[in-house]
This record gives C-alpha cells, sequence and structure tokens, in this order.
C-alpha cells in the first residue's frame, strides 16, 4: 500500500470475531436498528463520542445528511481518532458503516476488522461486519484519519443490531444421545450430541453420579480418576454465557473393565521417507491400532528417541549432511503400553548446499513518508546492503515519477541511491503499491509500460525492479496484469540479466484466485519473472500467528509454482519470496521480533530467493503506540528488523 502503510489485498474471514467463543455457534442476525448515540452530529455536540488531541468538532459544511457533521483535524502528530463505545449482545452479528469524505479515512472496532478510503473527494460509504463473542457485552466503534492528511469528514454513522443489556434468560437444549466411546479401568471417554441456545453455548458440565467432575467446551470428554470394576451413571448439561443451565441429557452407566490396561498397541506399519535435507527428515507411516486408544508415536533415530508426535508424520531435525542414520516408530496407549518397533528405514542425508541464483534481503524504505532514515546509517548499523525504494507511480500519463510528484533525477531518491552506493550497497525500485496512480493502468499497452521502466532502468543502471502489483487497478484487473507481465517480457528481452519481482498479496494457505492467475499468466506469455514475492499480512485477524501464516503461504506458493512451472521444491523456493510487516500490521495483527527471526531462519533453510518488510522508516520501537508510520508500535531496538533481514543469506 502506498500510504500509510502498505498492505495486501484483503482476504481471509469476511467477518471477525472479536472476543473468542467458547465454542463454535451460529450467530444471531442483528436487527436493523442503529444503536449508536449521536450518529448523524445533529445535537450539535460530540456527545457520545470521545476525539483524540481534542481534534474533532462538529461542523455545518460539507454534510451528507441533516445538517451537521463530524470534522476530524489529522495533525501530524495525532490521527484524530473519534469512539464511541456501546452495548452489544453475544455472539451477534452488526453493520457499521458512515459516510466519509478526505485522505486517509479510517472505519472500524477496537481489537476486530476495519476498512478505509485512500482518497473522497466527495461522500463515499464504508462499511465494515463483525460478529461479537460468546460473553462480550462492549465493542468499541471507530473513525480516524491519517497522520499529516489533513482534516476528514464523517456523518450518518450506524451500527445496526440488537442493543446490549437484554438479559438472556433462555436454557439451552438438553444434550442428547450420550454415549461412552472408550472405557478403560480408570478412565471413561463420552460423546454427546451439542445442544443449541438463543445466544450461544458457552460450555457443557459433566456429572459422575450427580457430581460435576470437569466441564468442557466441546462435545466429548474422558473423565479420569476412576475406580476399576466400578459402576458409574453419567449425565451431562449445557450453559450458556449467562449461567442458564440446561436440562440433564439420557443417563449413561457404565462399568470400568477390571485391572488396567495391558494390551500394546499393534506396530506402526510402512515407515518411509517423504522428504530429505542436510539437516532433516521427514517420516511418515501407517496408523496403529490399540483396544482403548493410541496415544502417541516415538520416533527413534538410531535407537535413540527423537521426537514424539499425536499424528503419523514427523519431521526430525538436527541432523548433519551426508550422513547415515536408521529410524524406526514405536506406538503408545494411555496406559504407558508400547508397541513393537516399525519397519527399520536408512536414510543418508544429502551434502549441503552452496546457495545459489539471486539472493536480496531487501527492505523497503519510502522517501514519502515516516521521518525516512538515512540509509548509510541504517546500513552502518544492521550491515544491510539492499533497500527497496517506494514506490514509482505514474504522472501525466504514462511518465514516472516517485510518487506521481518527485523527478527520477536530482531528487532526494536519486541522492538516496548515490548515498547507498556509495556506501557499498544498492537499490531495486519499486513501481505501483496499494494506492496513488500507476503505470500499469495509465500506459496504452505493454510496450509503452515497458519503455516506463526502461525509463528508470536507463537513469540508475539497475540491477533489478520490483512490481508491487495490488489492489483492482492492477492486481485484479487482468488487462492489466497481462500488461505488466508482457512489459517485463520485453524488459528482459533488452536488458540481460536484470531481475524482475513481482510482489503481490496473499491468503495464509497461499496466493489468491488473483495470484493464482498472475503465475500462471507468467507462465503462458513467458515473462520469465525471477522471483514471485507475498506479502504475508492483513488477513483479517488480529490474532493471527504471523509466524505460522507466513510459512504457509509460503508452502501455498512454493506449491503452486511446482504445479504451473514443473518445478522441484529447491527450484520453486530459489524463485520465492517474503515482504513481511514489522510489528502491528494494518489489521492490528503482530509480528514479533521473534517471528520475523524465525521466518528468516526458515527462509535461509529453505534458501528462498527474497526478503523484505514493510519498512524501514517504521523499524523503530514504539510499544502501545499502535499503527505508526514512523515506528512499529511494539517494543523493539532501532533497525532491529534490519539487522535480522540482514542475517538473510538465502
Amino acid at each position: 500500500m502506498h500510504a500509510p502503510n502498505r498492505r495486501a489485498t484483503a482476504v481471509g474471514a469476511a467477518a471477525l470475531l472479536l472476543a473468542t467463543a467458547a465454542v463454535a455457534a451460529v450467530p444471531s442476525s442483528a436487527s436493523a436498528a442503529n444503536i449508536l448515540t449521536n450518529p448523524g452530529f445533529e445535537t450539535g455536540s460530540l456527545s457520545g463520542w470521545t476525539c483524540s488531541g481534542g481534534l474533532g468538532s462538529v461542523v455545518s459544511t460539507p454534510v451528507h445528511g441533516g445538517s451537521k457533521a463530524l470534522a476530524g483535524a489529522a495533525s501530524a502528530s495525532d490521527n484524530a481518532k473519534c469512539v464511541q463505545t456501546v452495548a452489544v449482545q453475544p455472539n451477534t452479528t452488526y453493520s457499521l458503516s458512515s459516510w466519509v469524505r478526505g485522505n486517509y479515512v479510517y472505519l472500524g472496532v477496537t481489537g476486530g476488522t476495519s476498512t478505509w478510503t485512500p482518497s473522497a473527494s466527495d461522500w463515499k460509504q464504508l462499511t465494515v461486519s463483525f460478529t461479537t463473542g460468546a460473553s462480550q457485552t462492549t465493542a468499541e466503534v471507530y473513525l480516524n484519519g491519517w497522520f499529516g492528511q489533513g482534516t476528514y469528514y464523517a456523518d450518518d454513522i450506524s451500527l445496526d443490531g440488537p442493543g446490549g443489556g437484554t438479559p438472556d434468560t433462555q436454557a439451552p437444549t438438553a444434550p442428547t444421545g450420550l454415549t461412552a466411546t472408550a472405557t478403560a479401568a480408570t478412565q471413561v471417554s463420552l460423546s454427546w450430541g451439542a445442544s443449541t441456545d438463543n445466544v450461544a453455548v458457552t460450555g457443557y458440565d459433566v456429572y459422575r453420579n450427580g457430581t460435576l467432575v470437569t466441564t468442557v467446551t466441546g462435545t466429548s470428554a474422558t473423565v479420569t480418576g476412576l475406580t476399576a470394576s466400578t459402576a458409574y451413571t453419567f449425565t451431562v448439561k449445557a450453559h450458556d454465557a449467562a449461567g442458564n443451565a440446561s436440562a440433564a441429557s439420557n443417563s449413561l452407566a457404565v462399568t470400568t473393565p477390571a485391572g488396567g490396561d495391558q494390551q500394546a498397541p499393534t506396530a506402526p506399519t510402512g515407515l518411509t521417507a517423504t522428504a530429505t535435507a542436510a539437516t532433516q527428515v521427514s517420516l511418515s507411516w501407517g496408523a496403529s491400532t490399540d483396544n482403548v486408544g493410541v496415544t502417541a508415536y516415538d520416533v527413534y533415530r538410531n535407537g535413540t528417541l527423537a521426537a514424539s508426535v499425536t499424528g503419523t508424520t514427523a519431521t526430525v531435525t538436527g541432523l548433519t549432511a551426508s550422513t547415515a542414520y536408521t529410524f524406526t516408530v514405536k506406538a503408545r496407549d494411555a496406559a504407558g503400553n508400547a508397541s513393537a518397533a516399525s519397519n527399520s528405514l536408512a536414510v543418508t542425508t544429502p551434502p549441503t548446499t552452496t546457495p545459489s541464483g539471486f539472493k536480496q534481503a531487501a527492505p523497503y524504505l519510502y522517501n514519502g513518508w515516516g521521518n525516512p532514515p538515512s540509509p548509510t546509517t541504517v546500513m552502518n548499523a544492521t550491515g544491510i546492503k539492499w533497500f527497496t525504494l517506494a514506490f514509482v507511480l505514474a504522472q501525466n500519463g504514462c511518465n514516472p515519477t516517485w510518487d506521481s510528484q518527485r523527478p527520477l533525477l536530482n531528487g532526494v531518491d536519486q541522492q538516496t541511491i548515490n548515498a547507498v552506493r556509495a556506501a557499498g550497497g544498492d537499490v531495486v525500485p519499486s513501481f505501483g503499491g496499494w494506492s496513488g496512480n500507476k503505470l500499469g493502468p495509465n500506459c496504452a499497452d505493454a510496450t509503452a509500460l515497458a519503455g516506463a521502466y526502461q525509463k528508470v532502468i536507463d537513469a540508475y543502471n539497475l540491477k533489478a525492479i520490483d512490481i508491487d502489483i495490488e489492489n483492482t487497478d492492477e492486481f485484479e484487473n487482468y488487462t492489466v496484469q497481462d500488461r505488466i507481465l508482457n512489459a517485463l517480457k520485453i524488459v528482459k528481452q533488452k536488458n540481460p540479466g536484470i531481475k524482475t519481482i513481482v510482489t503481490f498479496g496473499t491468503a495464509t494457505s497461499g496466493p489468491t484466485a488473483d495470484g493464482n492467475r498472475l503465475i500462471e499468466q507468467s507462465k503462458a506469455l513467458g515473462a520469465d519473472i525471477d522471483v514471485f514475492t507475498i506479502m504475508p499480512f492483513d488477513f483479517g485477524n488480529a490474532s493471527t500467528d504471523m509466524y505460522a501464516a507466513t510459512i504457509s503461504a509460503a508452502n501455498g506458493l512454493k506449491n503452486k509454482l511446482k504445479s504451473v512451472y514443473g518445478w522441484d521444491d529447491a527450484t520453486a523456493y530459489a524463485h520465492l519470496g517474503i515482504s513481511g510487516m514489522n510489528g502491528l500490521s494494518d489489521n492490528n495483527e503482530t509480528t514479533t521480533v521473534a517471528n520475523w527471526t524465525a521466518i528468516r531462519d526458515w527462509a535461509n533453510t529453505n534458501h528462498i530467493a527474497r526478503l523484505a518488510f514493510w519498512s524501514v522508516n517504521r523499524d523503530r520501537g514504539c510499544a502501545g503506540g499502535g499503527l505508526q508510520e514512523t515506528c512499529s508500535g511494539i517494543a523493539q531496538s532501532d533497525w532491529q528488523f534490519t539487522s535480522i533481514t540482514a542475517g538473510f543469506t538465502g
């Protein structure tokens, strides 16, 4: 995204849970009733609203409806955030909307989903929906502008749905079909049919002989601490967030068997290696069976326990290249009975390979906002050598300039490039981004677009260019997608040795439909793209595990490249890049220093081509500061993410 923060195309869940529900339940529908106080500011005051920095006011013009509207005078140091807290009902879907005007206007729910517009010269409606958690009773809605972007306006704000405060007195229905799924001398496993509730079922209470023994959120439980050869009676009741309890389920009589479980599981079968590398081996085997239940599998390396897992796959790490190992697996049950060993598998790890091809550690540096740091200061502090310099846009048609306003030559951007090169580094200019006037839609055809790229290549004698293809005007516009790919094909033909990078948004599972199409077309058109870089952030859920999501998205891209190009794993990884977002993302996801270090280490292990993040401008700590253009919003030392990135070797 061009400013205030670059973001990937929004993918993921359409509605975000603001609080973690105890159980999966169908949310109730919101009735069409605006529950906000003073939604159109017709009181002539900010009654019901609180605005940061005293920067909110009520104005008579411009207005969308009625005679008043909100004006938020965002300054260089305050985004004029106006909030209102309202009572809501649990597990209920609400619709939030507002008519807005101005640059970079945001609408959202604190801790949840949000939306924004980069530019609204006339009134434009923003709308988001969200679902409250199972015990949530309040929600804070907000509007804000962005630092240094001037005054924004908002009017006719609506939060449609039922208001809070009505007590829930309706109990859930009784659980059905209580049955024992497994019995042992000292424990019984139970299962039952789910209850329903007018709001949401939040848990189930399991009773043994009329005494509560455990509470769970799902529809199964294991009651332990029993005595062999003993009769027990079990029932289950459901309860909701208000404490209403259902009637009891059917009564279930169970007599535990005599003695302990002394029967071992069967031996795992078909142990095989699914992948090998210099320092790790991935294994798979057939499941064992047991009279009670298999609880774990123990993986042995050369006779020594190396890992314990609950499934039928495992990856053994910490191995040595060019070394022979023997693996076996044993199954284990809850009583500790171990099976015989599986078949013995001999594996020799391959030799260490030296990373080859194009490798680039190049975080984004932007001269357009965010108190741009001196590149040489950052280079000296971190050891970074490359920067991705953002953003080349269009001016007066198909003419490339920085941010559609700064010239290619004799400006601050050329000064930055000269400084980086004088310090022994280099830059890769990035074309496009989330917003702004881009070259792809403005150049008439691929030849004209390639000519615009060539002007920048010639101006700086470039070794690589990055096309940050986003939003509906480029990424989701297939005519422009093809124009960009054909232009890059021309660039490769005219500039032997230049590296071309395309950067685009992703889902946690890998490329979206638009990304898949981009990859497929790059092959079909012969664009010869060197690096496909995903932006694994802005998935829509603030609680996302950013390490797990990034690796999942990267492997999804790897698999797509293998499918389209017929490459093996190593070749696909060698054409793959990751461009993250340090600290807080636009969706309040958090990539920590530890997350980024782990992502960097994974990138090195798999020898990918490129590692970047948005942005060096934000690579400064401000714990609790929220989403900022000059800092990450988390606790960190200056340039810490850049230092980690500098350790990327591919």
